[in-house]
């Protein structure tokens, strides 16, 4: 294996990480036959549709059908429950429990000093997928923590204001309500419409929001209840020119639809890495601006010579070093497919089930079917029905697994499939719901 210094990992700011790791830079996963064996299917399923754009390989269900079988996935049930957290592939599994018997084996060295420095390969990747300094990017253990770890840590006085809506994740605005009543601080909330029109209305209303006591914005990517996807860029510009900070909540976009840093122009952001990117359950990313490092409190202390060193948000204690590096081959599978390639196979699989509801009597979209504002997530409602209810009828007589939705503003189930999802699962889905919405559930 080749040994390569994070000072000169440094150099590799823009090489494929695919390449890097075919390398055997850091990536131990790659000596193991049946992980290779597994990534060599994947990439030559995914030659034989390399002439194909991204929006012409999205029926190409030979090539989706070999992605299908990477994962383990029972066809028991039908999952359209991916969004809360998704099955990892083979190549994944298979890595983290290796590494998981590697670190078993003197374990103070080798899980501290074998295993742990490889980690800095996997900064690498990451950085590379989200377009950034390598020295910008904190692996942590889901997105919570990351925001977390900013809205615990930022500097608030008394009187200044945090500005998110009404949908907002709730783990984070019960961490601003802590503040609130410990500090003093205010929290804003602003409703978006459901949905809304076009991206503007969004951006209107935040801008709106905005007063004289306003110091930072939280807004989600993609809002985890509807899908609907978020005009971040329009808002992180307006609020940088107002002198405001901005968090990026990107729980369910990262690796979901394709986008960089620069897309986004946030100061912060922070994702899961077990959802979209299908990597080990407890795997999470924080970007913070170099800028901004020194500036932010870890949530667990760190010694001041970290003040300026992302890694002071990985002071956690000890924890598996396993899971941090099978997100190498998360990436590895990611890459194999192509992000772009990707997010149009998630938004077929989306409007396909769309499509055929929408015209059904009853049934109502609280999701857009714009391609700018939703991809893979979708919810929908049925006139006349309890989401909870619709939700335990299609698990307890179907085997379909969902999530009601009841919101103060709105109601509904959301429905989320994978790339592992097949068009007859779809179908039955829809079925389904047809019968529902036609006749009601049954007494």
């Amino acid at each position: 294996m080749t040994n390569i210094s994070p000072v000169a990992m440094s150099s590799y700011p823009r090489r494929n990480f695919l390449s890097l790791a075919g390398k055997g830079l850091g990536l131990a996963a790659l000596s193991s036959t049946t992980v290779s064996g597994l990534l060599k299917e994947i990439q030559a399923a995914t030659r034989s549709i390399a002439h194909l754009t991204p929006e012409q390989a999205v029926t190409e269900e030979d090539y989706w059908s070999t992605i299908q079988q990477a994962f383990s996935v029972t066809r028991g049930i039908i999952n359209l429950n991916n969004g809360g957290v998704s099955p990892s592939p083979r190549i994944v599994t298979e890595a983290l429990v290796r590494y998981i018997w590697q670190q078993e084996d003197a374990t103070a060295y080798t899980m501290w000093q074998i295993l742990e420095p490889q980690s800095e390969t996997i900064r690498t990747g990451l950085a590379e997928m989200f377009g950034c300094d390598r020295e910008e990017i904190a692996i942590t253990r889901n997105a919570s923590e990351s925001l977390e770890v900013l809205l615990m840590g930022m500097d608030f006085k008394s009187g200044d204001e945090i500005l998110t809506t009404t949908q907002d994740y709730p783990r984070m605005l019960t961490t601003l309500r802590q503040r609130e009543k410990r500090e003093g601080l205010s929290l804003k909330l602003i409703k978006i419409p459901i949905p809304p029109k076009d991206l503007n209305e969004i951006a209107a209303a935040f801008e709106k929001g905005v007063t004289s006591r306003t110091r930072l914005i939280l807004i989600a990517h993609q809002i985890n209840i509807t899908g609907q996807i978020t005009p971040v860029k329009a808002v992180c510009d307006m609020a940088r020119a107002k002198g405001i900070e901005t968090i990026v909540d990107g729980a369910h976009s990262f690796a979901q639809f394709y986008f960089k840093q620069k897309d986004l122009g946030c100061d912060y952001f922070g994702t899961s890495l077990h959802k979209w990117l299908y990597a080990p359950k407890g795997t999470g990313l924080l970007y913070v601006k170099r800028s901004r490092i020194e500036k932010i409190w870890p949530l667990m202390a760190a010694d001041s010579t970290q003040a300026r060193d992302i890694r002071k948000f990985e002071e956690i204690g000890t924890h598996s070093a396993a899971p941090k590096l099978a997100i190498g081959e998360a990436l590895l599978f990611h890459n194999g497919i192509g992000g772009k390639r990707k997010e149009a196979r998630l938004r077929y699989l989306s409007r396909y089930w769309m499509n055929r509801l929408k015209d059904v009597p009853n049934i109502r979209f609280n999701t857009s079917f714009d391609a700018n504002q939703s991809c893979a997530i979708a919810n929908v409602h049925i006139e006349g029905t309890n989401p909870r209810a619709v939700g335990s009828y299609l698990f307890d007589k179907h085997r379909i697994f969902t999530t009601p939705i009841v919101h103060e503003e709105f109601q509904g189930i959301r429905i989320t499939p994978n790339i592992y999802t097949t068009l007859g699962e779809l179908d039955r889905f829809c079925d389904v719901m047809e019968l529902i919405a036609r006749k009601g559930l049954p007494a």
